[in-house]
């Protein structure tokens, strides 16, 4: 099922840390980034200035190193998620009553419908309530839509080659406008899963209308099943990102310089605080959101001034972060008025959505692309459902090709082993059709819980769901169904990676220029205001803050940059030189600021200089 489909949930993110080499280079920060709220700012990017050719700054053209897909680590299983247990109890509370009811009445025939809508329910679960009820509505309204131009496409014409045209359309549109407002985990590819699917069941115009119903009726459901737990926890996603800000800094703080893995601690702190802004900057304006922000304040400080800071006192702020007891407060900072910026930061708002659109340009192309072809060559080896090769190709496409190799890894291993847990699950659900209901939810829990762990592990109970699935209007042939789902995993991996090797990406390029430009600048205008003997109230804070999501930001680019093939050399150099500069320069506003905690600070000039 396309649970699986969504970004590793538990990557290890790096962003911001200083590289003392271009090894660090991966690739393998975006993917988490963009998984982020929609609410994340988005800064005016200057044009950029012009690269040196070799020398200090960069490699002369044509110096890149050979690439090499990696294989070692993609399928490592990572930590499950801290949230894991809610979309995989969410999807059983929106799959479980309308599958029942049909269950009831003789009908399962009519389950994929439902399922479009009760599938609205993995999304938004790191958003704060006012938040997810807004990003809910959207994304039932996205499901009904595409399910709509699916359905009547399918009464329409019985064309498999018109049918997978509009499919591939459809994943591209899809995947943009996923990509583009940050929608977060699984993404573009629940919806992809649900529209190819449609396209390919038998309609008529008369139908269309009830069957949207249905849709939509188990949307409304869905909405309510992820509104529920607010009724408990009104601030749960503030709190739990704030205290993992707060875990992530006090890591960091207690790292003993770079042999004991500083860089990386950092990377990871840096990650944390930026997403810990972007919970608190779509929560309402309340008591309970200043303080949070002071907490978050206090984990920005940890990660400029490592050495100055107690990590036992920021993990004790993140233990009393759980449940619904008070915040706790910090009681240190200089000028709540001076530090706590969001209010001035969603005052600037955000640029529309068809300008957002312009960098996933290629990977949108790439997945109409992509998406196409796989479906084609399915039609032409004879494979009767060709949109299981066309949501395989789709769900390839990472931020790079590194990152959508590894996804293409994963996601045969995942579909291989599936098959075989069909193979033994099979007998049992066509015993009656309620064992068959009963074990799909149990696989769509697994999917869930496993998912975070790594993409393929998902995926192992993803597939015979998806299998199982088929069955709900009459009993198919098992064999028949694994040799169909096995080759069209593997024509829509190898077809969607040739395609992603075919569309290149050479913004990468432009966008890391951009990005390095725009941490430059913001340094430049931190460190002018810290020669000032009295700068204008708030406006330190402000450059401070805009230094750390500059950095935040080129980090994210880099390394998305750094994982396409096809383009100019990257300064790599002057991205390290960046990085090192910019938190030198956070730790010295900080001081400025006189945020330090009680501690010995003659430690902290030594910290800056690693």
């Amino acid at each position: 099922m396309p649970t699986a489909h969504r970004a590793h949930a538990g990557a290890r993110v790096y962003t911001g840390g200083i590289r003392r080499s271009t090894k660090y280079f991966t690739g393998k920060t975006h993917a988490k980034l963009v998984g982020m709220s929609s609410a994340t700012p988005q800064h005016p990017r200057p044009e950029a200035r012009p690269q040196p050719r070799g020398g200090q700054h960069g490699r002369r053209r044509g110096q890149r190193p050979g690439r090499r897909l990696p294989i070692a680590g993609v399928l490592r299983l990572g930590r499950p998620s801290d949230i894991w247990f809610k979309p995989a109890l969410s999807v059983i509370a929106a799959v479980a009553p309308p599958n029942l009811i049909l269950l009831a009445l003789g009908r399962l025939d009519l389950a994929m419908y439902t399922m479009a809508g009760s599938l609205c329910a993995l999304y938004a679960h790191n958003r704060p309530y006012a938040a997810r009820a807004r990003v809910l509505a959207w994304v039932v309204l996205g499901m009904t839509a595409g399910l709509a131009v699916a359905l009547l496409a399918a009464s329409l014409t019985s064309d498999a080659v018109a049918l997978v045209t509009v499919g591939a359309l459809l994943a591209a549109a899809q995947k943009a406008l996923c990509a583009a407002p940050r929608l977060g985990p699984p993404a573009n590819v629940v919806l992809t899963f649900i529209s190819s699917a449609a396209l390919f069941t038998p309609q008529t115009l008369g139908q269309v209308p009830g069957h949207l119903g249905l849709a939509l009726a188990a949307g409304a459901w869905a909405w309510l099943i992820g509104m529920a737990p607010g009724l408990l926890r009104p601030h749960g996603p503030e709190r739990r990102a704030t205290a993992h800000a707060l875990n992530a800094a006090a890591a960091h703080a207690a790292t003993d310089g770079p042999r004991d893995g500083h860089a990386r601690t950092r990377a990871a702190a840096a990650a944390a605080v930026h997403a810990a802004w972007q919970t608190l900057l779509v929560a309402r304006a309340t008591e309970n959101r200043r303080a949070l922000e002071r907490l978050v304040v206090r984990a920005e400080i940890a990660l400029a001034a490592p050495a100055d800071t107690d990590p036992k006192r920021l993990r004790d702020w993140a233990r009393d972060l759980r449940g619904t007891g008070p915040v706790p407060h910090p009681g240190d900072l200089v000028d709540d008025d001076e530090l706590l910026g969001v209010d001035a930061e969603l005052a600037t708002g955000r640029p529309p959505l068809w300008l957002r659109l312009g960098p996933f340009a290629p990977i949108a192309a790439r997945t109409a692309l992509g998406c196409a072809l796989a479906g084609y060559a399915s039609l032409a080896v004879g494979v009767g459902r060709p949109y299981w090769a066309l949501v395989t190709a789709a769900s390839l496409y990472q931020a790079n090709i590194t990152l959508t190799w590894s996804r293409g890894v994963q996601r045969v291993v995942g579909n291989l082993v599936g098959v075989l847990a069909f193979a033994a699950l099979v007998p049992l659900a066509h015993l009656t059709q309620a064992a068959l209901v009963l074990i799909c939810l149990a696989l769509n829990f697994g999917a869930e819980a496993l998912i975070s762990r790594n993409y393929w592990l998902g995926s192992v109970c993803v597939t015979p769901m998806a299998l199982l699935i088929t069955e709900f209007a009459q009993v198919q042939d098992s064999g028949r169904l694994i040799t169909e789902r096995l080759a069209d995993t593997l024509v829509g991996a190898v077809v969607g990676f040739v395609a992603a090797v075919a569309v290149t990406n050479r913004r990468a390029g432009d966008r890391l220029g951009h990005a390095l430009t725009a941490a430059e600048r913001a340094r430049e205008r931190a460190a002018r205001l810290l020669a000032e003997p009295r700068p204008a109230p708030g406006a330190l804070e402000s450059a401070r803050r805009g230094l750390a999501a500059a950095l935040v930001d080129l980090r994210a680019t880099a390394d998305a940059a750094s994982g396409e093939w096809w383009q100019r050399a990257l300064p790599e150099e002057r991205v390290v030189a960046a990085e090192q500069c910019g938190h030198r320069t956070l730790a010295a506003t900080v001081r400025r600021q006189g945020l330090l905690l009680d501690r010995d600070a003659s430690t902290g000039a030594e910290d800056v200089r690693r």
